[in-house]
C-alpha cells in the first residue's frame, strides 16, 4: 500500500495489506489500483484481479516523531545487541536500570540480547563495564525508514519494485 504521493507508508514493516483488505478498500473507493497480480477472486456476479499495489486516494501525513515501541528501538539499533552484536533473542535494556530510577525513554533504552541483559543485570554501564556500541537517541522517522530499507522483506513481488527503494549498501 502506498500513500497518495506513491511512497510506502512505512518500509519496515512494509506497508502490506492482506488481499481481503485491499479488495474492501477498492470497493469503498479509498484506494486506486496501480498494479495487479495474475490471480483473481470471484463472487457470483463479479471477478476482480487481486491488487498487488494500491495507493490511498487521501494523503496521510507521516508522523514526524516515531512512537517509542520495542520494535522501533530494535529498528533504531538495527536488530543487533548493542553490547555484543548478536541478532538473536533480543530484548531491551535500560542503561540506568528501572529499579534505580531509570526511565523507559529513547535515551535510556538499547537493544540487548538476553545473555548480555542478564550479565549486565541491575548495574549501570560503568559498574558492569558494558557500554553500548551506539549512544541511544530518539530517531527520526527518516532514520527508521533508512534502517528499515536495510532489512527488505523475504518476498518482494516484481510489481512492487518501482515503488520501493531497497539500498543494501547504505552507510552505517
Amino acid at each position: 500500500m502506498l500513500n497518495a504521493d506513491f511512497r510506502p507508508l512505512s518500509y519496515y514493516p512494509l506497508s502490506l495489506w492482506c488481499w481481503q483488505d485491499a479488495i474492501k478498500a477498492v470497493f469503498l473507493d479509498r484506494v486506486n489500483i496501480i498494479a495487479h497480480y495474475d490471480k483473481a477472486v470471484h463472487s457470483p456476479s463479479i471477478e476482480i484481479k487481486l491488487p498487488s499495489v494500491v495507493s490511498l486516494k487521501t494523503f496521510v501525513k507521516p508522523s514526524t516523531n516515531p512512537a517509542f515501541t520495542r520494535f522501533n528501538v530494535f529498528l533504531r539499533d538495527r536488530f543487533a545487541c548493542q553490547y555484543c552484536g548478536s541478532d538473536e533473542d533480543l530484548t531491551f535494556d535500560h542503561l540506568l536500570p528501572r529499579s534505580r530510577g531509570g526511565q523507559t525513554t529513547w535515551s535510556n533504552v538499547v537493544t540487548a540480547c538476553a545473555n548480555c541483559n542478564l550479565r549486565k543485570g541491575n548495574k549501570t554501564p560503568s559498574e558492569s563495564g558494558m557500554w553500548p556500541s551506539l549512544t541511544p537517541f530518539q530517531p527520526s522517522v527518516h532514520h527508521l525508514h533508512r534502517n528499515g530499507r536495510m532489512f527488505p522483506p523475504n518476498y518482494l513481488h516484481e510489481s512492487w519494485l518501482d515503488y520501493l527503494y531497497w539500498d543494501t549498501e547504505l552507510d552505517p
